[in-house]
């Protein structure tokens, strides 16, 4: 590997740095979704049952899990006290907005790694045939075939290894693209049915509180 890493040339270190980089990012993803997601349809499906019933113990059980998205937008939402089923609406959309970032994260620098690590390895290419090209020289081809060998392999290795990080990097980032979209459907099942939870909760209460007020 030593001695492969070198015949790449000086690009080597930049796509070293960003195959530790993407490694280390990659790692920190697969934790984050494979915790959400071992946990998080049995927890909600929880609330919304300890919602329909009693809407006053949702919250207890909302704070236990605050480490879940889906729980945090519910939570931020539910803490509006007295909002109409439509600013409801609103608030959920907006605590949404505020959470998906978090759900994206590092995807810029996961598109970042896997626009310029081809690059790095063209750039490597074109560095190995300039030194090739300047090794040959008239009469003396067979003298400086080595160093001309040299310009050719760094080329092949440091456009191999680019391409190598770029593959890599690309698979993963489209597996958490793929989690992140069904992580947003999720959410917006969730929050319909918690919808429609809080207006049939709203309705029953203005009701009751119109009645209360006939009879006084």
């Amino acid at each position: 590997m030593g001695s492969i890493f070198a015949a790449g040339g000086v690009v080597m270190w930049p796509l070293l740095v960003f195959s530790v980089v993407a490694i280390a990012l990659i790692i920190e993803r697969l934790v984050f979704w494979v915790r959400l997601n071992r946990r998080q349809r049995r927890v909600m499906q929880d609330i919304l049952r300890t919602y329909r019933q009693a809407p006053m113990d949702v919250y207890p059980k909302l704070r236990q899990n605050i480490n879940l998205p889906v729980a945090r937008i519910f939570l931020e939402a539910l803490e509006i006290e007295g909002a109409s089923p439509k600013q409801f609406h609103l608030a959920l959309a907006s605590a949404m907005q505020a959470e998906l970032p978090h759900l994206r994260r590092f995807s810029t620098l996961f598109a970042t790694i896997i626009s310029v690590s081809p690059l790095l390895g063209l750039l490597g290419t074109i560095l190995g045939l300039i030194r090739s090209f300047d090794a040959i020289q008239l009469g003396d081809i067979a003298e400086n075939a080595g160093a001309v060998t040299g310009g050719i392999s760094e080329a092949l290795v440091s456009t191999a290894a680019g391409l190598i990080v770029a593959i890599g990097t690309l698979l993963f980032a489209n597996l958490f693209r793929g989690l992140y979209k069904r992580q947003v459907a999720l959410i917006q099942e969730y929050g319909g049915q918690l919808e429609i939870l809080y207006e049939t909760h709203y309705e029953r209460r203005s009701q009751l509180e119109e009645g209360a007020y006939v009879s006084s």
